[in-house]
């Protein structure tokens, strides 16, 4: 249970690289705003011994246990300790793979990490990290028709973050600048095949990030047309224009996080690609 303290241990046992763990457990965690969890992320166990290490620490700092394991032998172990030391535990991907076999009529092959594979689909997810930061902030404008999403906005709209993120997920993502009083390239007035969005904020959302900027920065002088508040509507009011006027997919950031933000790009590429006449 919660100490008074309001935190609980939470135990992510995975013989892979525990992604998946942390991911479900995060967005399950951040569903209740009273109380933290104390991370204890094991990766990699694969061993009786590995999991010696795993039993000990649970038994020292009981909690929520979760875990991704292939493995019977380990499995049984993990949940007889739990039971006897009397903490909850649950396989993330147990129930997952038993809806699946019962589905397709098969069996599991039982390949850890199996999803981690060098395949077809892992080269394509580096081949679009690779471009993605070659054509961060306005690079190499020449090669922007090789892309698949062209992200543009005024500074501080998230941009090389989300790109960043749609490259995780094997789209090829460049990002451009829009500054007013500066052109923009003539290679992204003329795109033809990538989606160009146009990521927006409110003028108030982005004084806040540029301002919080400039602290870690240590930034003083020379900044103040970068916050002021018309000078940011200008650059607001500019960028939407510039969106309308070539079409531009606009997708407003203020309240998004980058996950969200990548998301809602990831759909509109998809349905993209989906509404496009085949060649």
């Amino acid at each position: 249970m919660p100490t008074s303290n309001n935190y609980f241990h939470l135990h992510l046992v995975s013989d892979s690289t525990g992604e998946t763990l942390i991911t479900v457990a995060r967005a399950v965690a951040a569903q209740y705003a009273n109380v933290t969890p104390v991370e204890h992320v094991y990766p990699l166990v694969r061993s009786q011994k590995q999991l010696d290490r795993v039993l000990d620490e649970i038994e020292e700092a009981p909690g929520i246990v979760l875990f991704t394991l292939l493995e019977k032998d380990l499995v049984a172990r993990l949940e007889n300790k739990c039971k006897d030391i009397n903490v909850p535990s649950l396989s993330i991907i147990g129930p997952v793979m038993q809806l699946f076999e019962a589905y397709l009529g098969a069996n599991t092959t039982g390949r850890v990490g199996a999803q981690h594979v060098l395949n077809a689909e892992y080269f394509k997810r580096i081949d679009a990290l690779n471009y993605t930061m070659l054509h961060d902030d306005g690079q190499h404008v020449e090669g922007l028709e090789e892309a698949d999403v062209v992200l543009v906005g005024v500074s501080r709209t998230s941009k090389t973050p989300t790109s960043i993120y749609l490259a995780n997920r094997g789209i090829r993502t460049a990002n451009v600048p829009l500054v007013p009083g500066i052109p923009v390239p003539h290679q992204l007035e003329t795109l033809t095949r990538p989606l160009v969005v146009s990521l927006h904020a409110t003028p108030e959302r982005l004084i806040q990030v540029r301002q919080n900027r400039l602290l870690s920065m240590g930034a003083e002088r020379g900044s103040e047309t970068y916050i002021d508040r018309q000078a940011v509507t200008d650059e607001v009011a500019f960028a939407r224009k510039l969106s309308a006027k070539h079409n531009w997919a606009l997708l407003d950031v203020t309240r998004r996080s980058i996950e969200e933000t990548a998301a809602a790009v990831m759909k509109l590429y998809t349905d993209r690609q989906r509404n496009r006449p085949s060649d």
